[in-house]
């Protein structure tokens, strides 16, 4: 059964791009085995809203799954060989359509050598998955095949190798992510892509690396973005609180009377890649207590009896 990233995230089909990432945060927070340890029931809930939200969250993507559902997401698949075919076929009665996690989409066993011959379109398993046909009697090296390959956030910052099929009983090939790989970045596996004709060399398979997102980290660049917590005994009178880093924690000095939002730069701490490396920037976020009594109460009281003047003077539009 198809799955519906939309109700996987819990959002709406027309929810904006800012609401699917609100609704990704809360729930990788809620789910992170590091919260969840050996149950692996939550697990595959994590890894469910994971893989919704590299769909979802990018645009593109997000478009051929409405169009195509899960389907589109295959590797390799070619959003305009497959309308193509569905204009050319539609009239005929040829092609169904169904409603399933996605949006609208169509029977791809039919596309796939279910449906009887296509008439005219050649081989639509090449066409769909990047291939294009060469000259008759010529050799002719092969098309390359364009798709993407999605890793999690740490193995695209260390690197990976991952094992991949190209296409549906083809062979296994092993496509290796360079150490820093950051999203959009493309890797190059020559020799797999669409086979050559009359005897030429098979094209490549070129692979889109899509990065998904980390739960509490962000990345620019090289660059990695921290929201710490903190609490108001630490803020006030400074402290040595532990921070994860790619690399290993280190032990970070918060200054005394540091304020929320305060950042500080750890240099060298961020994405490392070839001879260069960038840094982490943690910024301090003060964690108030959720409980409640009346000592509590009180410690506010002498807190905003020392604050001195309007905290938000000055600040206009």
């Amino acid at each position: 059964m198809a799955t519906d990233f939309y109700a996987e995230l819990g959002v709406a089909r027309d929810a904006s791009a800012e609401d699917i990432k609100k609704a990704y945060r809360k729930l990788a927070a809620k789910l992170h085995p590091d919260r969840n340890p050996n149950d692996q029931r939550v697990e595959a809930r994590f890894k469910g809203v994971n893989r919704a939200y590299q769909v979802l969250g990018d645009a593109k993507q997000r478009k051929i799954y409405d169009e195509f559902g899960e389907e589109g997401l295959r590797e390799g698949f070619d959003p305009e060989a497959a309308r193509a075919y569905r204009r050319a076929t539609s009239s005929r009665g040829r092609v169904r359509t169904s409603r399933g996690g996605g949006g609208t989409s169509f029977n791809v066993e039919e596309l796939f050598g279910g449906g009887g011959n296509a008439g005219g379109f050649g081989d639509l398993f090449g066409d769909l998955f990047g291939g294009r046909g060469g000259g008759r009697g010529r050799a002719a090296k092969g098309s390359d095949v364009t798709s993407e390959v999605t890793v999690d956030f740490v193995s695209a910052i260390h690197g990976a190798a991952l094992t991949l099929r190209v296409q549906d009983g083809g062979d296994e090939v092993t496509v290796r992510v360079p150490p820093g790989a950051g999203d959009g970045d493309k890797v190059r596996v020559p020799g797999h892509g669409a086979p050559g004709a009359s005897g030429g060399a098979a094209g490549d398979l070129v692979l889109t690396i899509r990065v998904s997102p980390h739960p509490y980290f962000e990345r620019e660049g090289l660059d990695l973005r921290l929201s710490l917590p903190i609490t108001i005994g630490e803020a006030y009178r400074g402290a040595k609180v532990p921070v994860p880093t790619p690399y290993g924690e280190v032990t970070l000095t918060v200054p005394k009377r540091a304020q929320s939002g305060q950042a500080v730069r750890l240099k060298g701490k961020g994405v490392k890649r070839k001879d260069k490396a960038g840094d982490l920037y943690v910024r301090f976020m003060i964690r108030l207590p959720e409980a409640q009594s009346k000592e509590l109460d009180r410690a506010v009281e002498v807190l905003e009896a020392a604050m001195e003047g309007d905290v938000r003077a000055g600040i206009s539009f």
